[in-house]
């Protein structure tokens, strides 16, 4: 193999730092002694070591790690080949990519940008699922629902707070509870148009919130 392999981080406060495998054995851990420093408690003083391998590749080998060590999110034991594009996770706090030579080294690397499954566009009331525009457009009743839900990032929104939004002249006069629950229905019935996830969820006694993965 031609060239030194590198490891690039991928995210957090290390993401875009870069480092050059170019002596026999490269340690990484929290240890300041370590090739790569690591200053997070979830990583071991010494995590995981790189070695040439016997096949002009490289190894890697966890150290018996507390937290583990990940590669292409399968969590390994022992010595394991590295390939080109590999992603290391240590102790699942820290990312590593493993460029097998400088050679293919990309001239610059920036952080991936995560986007929620569902998006929304409040100027044309549009709701997009997997960048999919779900169509025809929800109600006005419904998109408030949605983007107070959508804004609350995942935290719990209690029936009052639904009722001022959707319902803001009121004054929660004449709204019950079965309108609040027949209008979430609905809701449910229009998002599983495009996919049957469960993304809004009820927590009894307190109100809904939205499930919404990167």
């Amino acid at each position: 193999m031609s060239g030194n392999p590198v490891l690039i981080a991928r995210e957090g406060q290390l993401a875009g730092q870069r480092w050059v495998i170019e002596n026999d054995e490269f340690l990484i851990g929290r240890g300041g002694e370590c090739d790569m420093v690591l200053p997070e408690r979830q990583v071991s003083r010494h995590h995981v070591r790189i070695t040439p391998g016997d096949n002009n590749n490289y190894i890697l080998h966890d150290l018996g790690s507390k937290n583990g060590t990940h590669i292409n999110g399968k969590r390994i034991s022992g010595s394991v080949p590295l390939a080109d594009g590999d992603s290391i996770q240590v102790a699942l706090s820290v990312t590593l990519m493993f460029i097998g030579t400088e050679a293919t080294l990309p001239l610059t690397w920036e952080k991936p940008v995560l986007e929620k499954i569902m998006m929304l566009d409040e100027e044309r009331r549009a709701v997009m699922i997997h960048g999919k525009e779900l169509m025809p457009p929800l109600s006005l009743a419904q998109f408030r629902l949605l983007k107070l839900l959508f804004d609350a990032d995942g935290t719990v929104v209690d029936r009052d707070s639904i009722i001022n939004v959707v319902w803001p002249d009121t004054e929660g006069i004449g709204v019950s509870e079965q309108a609040i629950d027949a209008l979430m229905r609905r809701l449910r019935d229009r998002l599983a148009e495009l996919d049957d996830y469960n993304f809004i969820v009820t927590v009894r006694g307190h109100g809904f919130r939205l499930d919404n993965p990167m």
